[in-house]
């Protein structure tokens, strides 16, 4: 028993560096919301093409104002990813991310199932399009490898064709969901220095 107590106090010990992984997180995240962003924009509005597939009911997201939507979604994840990066508002700006997050998983990539990347050896739902994607990605590798320099191509990683799931988007939402509750973490954020000036009392 009084190893257990003094391993358990030794794991204890590690809390004294615990802001680390909220600051991995915001690391992690605020490039992924800056792409995400800025790919959204043409110099400071919307592209054209993402006003079109937001409004676009046939091939895009059929959303009612595309305009103003595809306006509120890339500044929520350039601004967000700023918010990040500097640990300010982090569990304020949480909440319009993770809307963005949920909004990209039930509008876009649902109807795909849960992988990224297709597999259907560890599929979780729609395994079907996994399988059709399969089959046709050893079409193309048999391509490839008869009519083109495979060893070349693959030299850098393997060939894999995109699901286009929910895997990336609940990801980034359980992220988001942990930076909200425990918010951007000590010393390395403006949030806590903030908090340390206006409520100490709550330190």
């Amino acid at each position: 028993m009084p190893l257990l107590i003094r391993l358990q106090r030794l794991l204890d010990a590690t809390r004294a560096v615990d802001f680390l992984a909220p600051l991995a997180l915001r690391l992690y995240l605020a490039p992924v919301f800056w792409m995400a962003g800025t790919n959204k924009l043409d110099g400071l509005l919307p592209s054209a093409n993402t006003v079109a597939w937001f409004g676009n009911a046939e091939w895009g997201l059929g959303l009612p104002m595309p305009w103003l939507m595809a306006f509120l979604a890339a500044y929520t994840e350039v601004l967000g990813a700023i918010a990040l990066l500097v640990g300010i508002a982090v569990r304020w700006f949480s909440i319009p991310l993770m809307v963005t997050m949920l909004v990209a998983a039930f509008a876009v990539h649902w109807k795909n199932g849960w992988q990224a990347i297709a597999d259907p050896a560890s599929c979780l739902f729609n395994c079907e399009a996994a399988q059709e994607a399969a089959k046709r990605l050893d079409v193309a590798k048999n391509i490839l490898q008869e009519h083109g320099n495979y060893a070349w191509l693959t030299e850098q990683g393997g060939i894999a064709i995109s699901n286009n799931g929910i895997e990336f988007a609940a990801t980034y939402f359980v992220m988001l969901l942990t930076l909200f509750f425990v918010g951007a973490g000590r010393y390395l954020s403006v949030d806590y220095f903030i908090r340390r000036r206006l409520m100490p009392d709550l330190q």
